[in-house]
């Protein structure tokens, strides 16, 4: 058999390697830059998932709220609830737990939502006030637009949005996450 520019197995041959090239060209992003510091017990507390490109678990939420609170053993006890497919939708609410894996900054942890294995979870934006956030990871493939209030204004969220696509997120993924209260 002869391969080809025009026969299929060629065709399919040139797919996996860009695939796998462009791949190799997304993995050797420098790592996000994460805030200067967090004061862990004022990062605590109710979140609003406002947008992000989300995990499959997320899929179809509505109402999500991630909620955080500190442990004697330095952990971070995580409750992340929301409504599937719709504002009367079903409740789902999983329970993953956060360890601060860069003490001098705070603003990297490990989520762990199976044991052994924690997710980067990195604190890459936070207004001085705490009030609003953007939790990112060093893969680029999910990102959290987070406040206190289930809305924020157009301004803030396009602002949010510009800072997502200078760290080299794919802007076609990010979506909002309905919020009614």
């Amino acid at each position: 058999m002869t391969i080809t520019s025009n026969s299929l197995p060629y065709r399919r041959l040139s797919a996996i390697f860009l695939s796998v090239l462009l791949g190799a060209c997304a993995g050797n992003q420098p790592p996000l830059a994460t805030v200067d510091h967090v004061e862990l017990e004022r990062f605590m507390g109710d979140w609003y998932v406002i947008g992000g490109i989300t995990t499959f678990l997320e899929k179809g939420a509505h109402n999500a709220v991630e909620s955080y609170e500190l442990k004697p053993d330095g952990s971070i006890a995580t409750t992340f609830v929301f409504r599937k497919d719709g504002f009367d939708g079903e409740e789902k609410v999983h329970h993953p737990v956060g360890f601060v894996t860069d003490t001098d900054t705070n603003a990297v942890w490990g989520m762990r939502f199976v044991w052994p294995i924690k997710a980067d979870y990195r604190i890459v934006y936070l207004t001085e006030d705490y009030s609003q956030t953007i939790i990112g990871r060093n893969k680029r493939d999910y990102v959290w637009i987070m406040a206190r209030t289930p809305t924020i204004s157009d301004d803030d969220y396009q602002q949010m949005l510009d800072l997502i696509e200078s760290m080299g997120y794919d802007m076609s993924k990010v979506k909002k996450v309905p919020q009614k209260w």
